[in-house]
């Protein structure tokens, strides 16, 4: 049984030079095509040393199915690869950003975006045709700020199909769990989109390495509601980068082990959190 994003796969970790040219080809018509001078939404895709995965995520995203009009930017953060080539070959508008960390580079999307929202997107993650239009259907309900969805990871020779399942199971139990009192705890930028003009009066955090995005999400809560959007049509898939070299098993004891400290802290609301020294780039 073939699953929506194995065509996506034949060139996700292949070297630039071996993606077929009618695969670019066409992945730069149909953004084309998508790209839109009034547009609702501001599709911004970040990336750092990514040109074995950035051009099957923008190929994913020239078959969206969206019927809002929508912009797709791409934020290239000073890489050393072929990222930026990629970039200019698809025909997407793109920025520089010389100043390394994800803040940084999420910064600079939101101010070159003209839409009302804004997808966080990462360039070594895959989303399914129905991504945006569902996301956005929540975005633009009354009280509502922010979306954040779920993820999975792909499978493959070194992580079982089974592995992966009751890792994400368990996972989305406690994101969802933790959702009703911290939900910007539960948001992960992957899957995270949120009304732009209160993001811009906000801004993104660029003095700590990670968190970024819980720090924006803990900014917009005081203009309304983060939802979670628990739907099979709005599942990204990703790579293994925040689990790195570990096992699924290794990773969830990891988990549990964190979360296990103080675990009563997620039934009680937070508007303010220390940050930790070893986060701080400052520190570094």
């Amino acid at each position: 049984m073939s699953n929506w994003y194995d065509k996506y796969l034949s060139i996700y970790g292949k070297p630039f030079s071996e993606v077929p040219q009618d695969i670019i080809e066409g992945t730069r018509l149909r953004l084309a095509a998508l790209q839109s001078d009034h547009p609702i939404a501001s599709i911004v895709v970040i990336a750092y040393n990514e040109e074995t995965h950035l051009q099957a995520c923008l190929w994913a995203i020239s078959e969206i199915k969206c019927k809002y009009p929508v912009e797709i930017l791409g934020v290239d953060n000073d890489s050393k690869d072929r990222t930026a080539e990629i970039f200019e070959k698809s025909g997407i508008p793109y920025y520089t950003e010389y100043q390394h960390s994800c803040g940084y580079a999420r910064r600079c999307g939101l101010h070159h975006s003209r839409g009302k929202y804004y997808f966080d997107v990462d360039s070594d993650t895959i989303y399914p045709p129905m991504y945006y239009e569902l996301m956005l259907q929540q975005l633009m309900k009354p009280g509502i700020v922010a979306v954040s969805a779920t993820w999975s990871y792909f499978p493959d020779a070194n992580h079982s199909k089974l592995g992966l399942k009751l890792f994400e199971i368990c996972r989305d139990l406690f994101l969802w769990i933790q959702h009703f009192k911290r939900p910007e705890l539960s948001v992960r930028g992957l899957v995270f989109a949120y009304n732009a003009d209160y993001g811009r009066q906000e801004e993104y955090r660029v003095d700590i390495i990670r968190g970024e995005d819980g720090s924006m999400a803990l900014s917009l809560k005081k203009y309304g509601k983060i939802k979670f959007v628990h739907d099979s049509r709005c599942r990204a898939i990703t790579g293994y980068g925040t689990i790195g070299n570990q096992s699924m098993w290794q990773s969830f004891l990891q988990h549990v082990r964190i979360q296990g400290k103080g675990l009563s802290r997620i039934f009680y609301k937070k508007d303010h959190y220390e940050d930790n020294k070893d986060n701080l780039i400052n520190n570094r």
